[in-house]
């Protein structure tokens, strides 16, 4: 009955149209009067406390690195790098897109962001080049699901959080299956677009290809010194956030000088309300958080699941299915905070390890922002895109089922996630 009362109160928020941060706090309302408990004091309490956190710094932090980025200059030369790289073999725009969106990836951390720059940019050079608008729209909505994988990623702090699991460790775990699923990603662009004929574009020389990474060497090595930093204790991830933010901004105003002081104010603004949301959805989701533990759900939902709990690998399949069912109809962030004080538990019950778990179900969720109806990143690229939905949709499907088959590839054999991080921290 408990669990009714909450997923009915949450699901009949949204269903009126309820923003999720306020239908978060209608459930954990409806959750207090079923307890008999409704005290707005330890309502409020709660709603403070839940923002009160030093690792969710982390998220303004990268927020900021990834406006700056975009308007300081370093998307624009990575994705010039990718293109004297890859860009002359057949389909190599498709690479292209894909390296981009791993390298971007490994700067901001937001899958919004990457998807926003990669569509703006290099879209409108897909079509040109005759590739078809609704399969290039795809992949690059289909590239964006990179961003939370590769790290800094915001998705595994809001998670790291939410579950009390090491942020680094989740950082370094999610390199290689972020890089798993850019190579799906390749995979299926080349056998989709392997019978076009199309003209390419002629190889770039050594030198031009050593001046595109020269100009781009002050954005990559951004994610290089984040992660031995991190790796040798130099700072924490939400010090790391703030090393990337300042180092984004004198690359840009100093090195690259695109970011002229009169942009700041407007850069500063978008982060800052961008942020403002993360937050004030991370507080609400704290109050459900809480009455959640209150209530004894975890405990309820490990009886649901207790016929699957003597398989991890059968169980992980459950809980992955139920994941990307909801996934369909919530956003990213929202399905973090919502299920992972619910499902935590349950994983600790049945020992599979919590960093492992914990970079499935960022994969799932971030797979999520492409899966129709909601699909953020879908919205993303079809209004940048000036697309339909519906054809964006379409494109993205095949890219979207390699990405599925990837995550459970690593549910099947889980040293694809532990054997790199075992190798790192030995």
């Amino acid at each position: 009955m408990t669990i009714l009362i909450f997923i009915g109160s949450l699901l009949g928020a949204m269903a009126i149209g309820m923003p999720i941060a306020y239908a978060l706090l209608a459930s954990g309302v409806a959750l207090m009067f079923h307890l008999n408990a409704f005290d707005p004091q330890v309502l409020s309490l709660n709603f403070i406390h839940g923002a009160d956190s030093f690792p969710l710094l982390a998220v303004p932090f990268f927020m900021l690195a990834g406006e700056i980025m975009n308007v300081g200059g370093l998307s624009q030369r990575i994705i010039n790098f990718a293109l004297a790289a890859v860009g002359h073999v057949r389909g190599g725009l498709g690479y292209v897109t894909i390296l981009a969106a791993c390298m971007l990836s490994a700067l901001s951390g937001s899958a919004v962001a990457d998807a926003a720059a990669l569509t703006a940019l290099l879209l409108p050079m897909m079509v040109k080049a005759g590739h078809s608008k609704e399969r290039s729209a795809g992949l690059i909505a289909a590239s964006g699901v990179i961003g939370p994988v590769i790290p800094p990623s915001i998705g595994f702090v809001i998670f790291g959080v939410a579950a009390n699991v090491s942020i680094t460790k989740l950082f370094i775990a999610g390199i290689v299956p972020g890089l798993m699923i850019g190579l799906a990603l390749a995979i299926t662009w080349w056998w989709l677009g392997r019978n076009e004929q199309r003209e390419m574009p002629p190889r770039k020389s050594a030198r031009e290809l050593l001046q595109a990474a020269r100009e781009s060497l002050w954005a990559l090595a951004l994610p290089v010194f984040i992660l031995v930093g991190l790796r040798f204790g130099v700072f924490t991830p939400t010090e790391a956030a703030v090393v990337a933010a300042v180092y984004a901004l004198f690359v840009s105003m100093v090195i690259y000088r695109e970011l002229k002081p009169a942009m700041l104010l407007p850069v500063f603004t978008s982060a800052a309300k961008t942020t403002s949301l993360v937050m004030f959805l991370v507080a609400a989701a704290m109050v459900s958080s809480w009455l959640i533990t209150i209530a004894d759900l975890p405990n309820k939902v490990i009886d649901l699941l207790q016929p699957f709990m003597g398989n991890p690998t059968t169980l992980l399949i459950a809980i992955m299915v139920l994941v990307m069912v909801v996934g369909t109809a919530m956003d990213m962030t929202p399905t973090i905070l919502i299920l992972t004080p619910i499902l935590m538990p349950v994983i600790k019950a049945a020992g599979i390890d919590p960093v492992y778990f914990g970079v499935l179900f960022i994969i799932n969720n971030s797979i999520g922002l492409v899966t129709p109806p909601v699909g953020t990143i879908l919205n993303v690229v079809a209004g940048v895109g000036k697309m339909k939905m519906d054809e964006v949709t379409r494109g993205v499907l095949p890219f979207m089922i390699a990405e599925f088959a990837v995550m459970f590839i690593m549910v099947a054999f889980p040293q694809t996630v532990l054997a790199p991080l075992k190798w790192f921290y030995r």
